[in-house]
């Protein structure tokens, strides 16, 4: 095979890149080709996280470059795209990762009714979707510790080393600053952090040698953000998950960490079977959900009146980023505290997140909203035992609320105990905690939570 494309989408790296590796073996030339397209950025793309896709392409394309290729980048139609350029380079053959959304499938099928040999590599998750199945039948796992017993004893490919020269078809050119520089680099969020491989393997290296370690104790630290932050690296594929996994298996008290990369692959194979419910739910509850506008524009400016809620929405709109703890206690407020449907949310989360993945976050969202993969559907976390527990000293919530930045200690998760004290500026809580629990009781049916 003289010439081959290799169609970059959520694998934006050259280490252990499958798709990159497949192309390479088989082909003299190999044509590196990402689109941007314009249904896609229409649909999904939020500024924060088009604004680390464009630094992800241009470190994708000097990683190329270096190797004696380049990124050929387009804009448009992916599959019209795709095909305009293997006519101009005679290339048959098409190397892809596989992922799990609706739009992934269909880029497949139009690859492929376009006359192109599509050839579909590992890449997106650790252990591809559908490769492990319930023994009792069914195609997918909808509960996750069954499928965390399976997934951790189950063989893995070997991490691939990164190609070390490349060839480009003579009459092609890279083309990918024209393209880059016009699309605008816009970003909702002030803070966001760098993309690309560069700095995605910089910041795995410092975790696994400086932060994996503590990572079980402290993780749910708030104000001591324990975490890796390397899951916009991931959603991006600027780091392999499966080297990430690799990596971390091999030293001591891993087990924790590599669970929640085990919990992102078990989102992935749950959609890939039931791509529907990223809009509908999994496990209906019967909600009829409140429409209380003015409810939902004071849990998005982080105007609740619980200074751990309004601290998690600050960091996201600040930062495009929020801790998973504050993210679980956020998010279960909004469906639980203020009855309002999960999808509110996962969009709002979908148009600021810089690690907006479709997967993870609508799963997760259903998982707290109680119409998911959760065995506990009712479970309600309160969040000022939530913020005295996990942010005892009140550290993180003064980070992000300033107008309860002069006040001390535990104190500040519960101004309205301040009397005269209580900064004006803050908001009064904006629902009760116990008539909130009562009303979703009601609304469920249950007696206890």
């Amino acid at each position: 095979m003289s010439a081959a494309i290799v169609l970059f989408t959520r694998d934006l790296r050259v280490h252990d890149n499958p798709a990159l590796d497949a192309a390479c073996a088989s082909a003299e030339h190999v044509v590196p080709l990402f689109v941007l397209d314009d249904e896609l950025l229409r649909r999904f793309g939020a500024p924060n996280r088009v604004a680390f896709l464009l630094e992800a392409l241009r470190d994708l394309d000097g990683s190329l470059r270096a190797r004696g290729g380049g990124l050929i980048v387009r804009r448009g139609d992916v599959v019209a795209e795709t095909v305009r350029c293997a006519r101009e380079t005679d290339a048959r053959v098409v190397f892809l990762a596989e992922d799990v959304s609706s739009y992934s499938s269909r880029r497949e099928q139009g690859l492929t009714q376009a006359g192109l040999d599509v050839r579909v590599s590992p890449g997106v998750a650790v252990v591809p979707p559908g490769r492990i199945v319930p023994s009792g039948g069914g195609d997918h796992f909808s509960v996750f510790t069954a499928y965390w017993n399976r997934w951790r004893a189950e063989a893995r490919r070997l991490v691939l080393k990164p190609p070390t020269l490349l060839r480009l078809p003579r009459a092609l050119e890279p083309g990918s600053a024209r393209e880059l520089e016009e699309l605008p680099e816009a970003r909702t969020s002030s803070t966001l952090p760098p993309g690309g491989e560069a700095e995605g393997r910089r910041r795995l290296s410092f975790w696994l040698e400086s932060g994996l370690g503590r990572y079980s104790e402290s993780r749910d630290d708030l104000a001591a953000d324990a975490t890796s932050r390397l899951s916009p690296y991931l959603h991006f594929g600027c780091v392999s998950p499966l080297e990430v996994v690799e990596s971390a298996a091999a030293r001591a008290g891993s087990e924790e960490f590599v669970r929640q990369l085990c919990w992102r692959d078990f989102n992935h194979q749950l959609v890939a079977a039931r791509p529907e419910i990223v809009r509908q739910d999994l496990r209906p509850r019967g909600d009829r959900w409140r429409d209380a506008e003015m409810d939902l524009i004071a849990w998005k400016e982080g105007r609740t009146g619980y200074p751990l809620v309004d601290a998690g929405m600050r960091q996201l709109l600040e930062e495009g980023f929020m801790h998973n703890r504050a993210r679980l206690v956020t998010a279960s407020f909004l469906t639980k505290h203020l009855y309002l449907d999960w999808r509110l949310g996962a969009d709002h989360f979908a148009s600021l997140l810089v690690d907006g993945d479709l997967a993870n976050n609508t799963v997760n969202w259903q998982w707290v909203a109680g119409t998911g993969a959760d065995t506990r559907p009712n479970r309600m976390f309160n969040p000022t035992r939530q913020a005295l527990r996990y942010d005892p000293s009140g550290v993180y919530v003064r980070r992000y609320v300033s107008e309860l930045a002069d006040i001390d200690g535990g104190a500040v998760h519960e101004p309205w105990r301040l009397g005269m004290l209580r900064p004006a500026a803050y908001p009064e809580p904006i629902v009760d905690h116990e008539e909130a629990v009562l009303r979703f009781r009601t609304a469920r049916g249950v007696s206890r939570l």
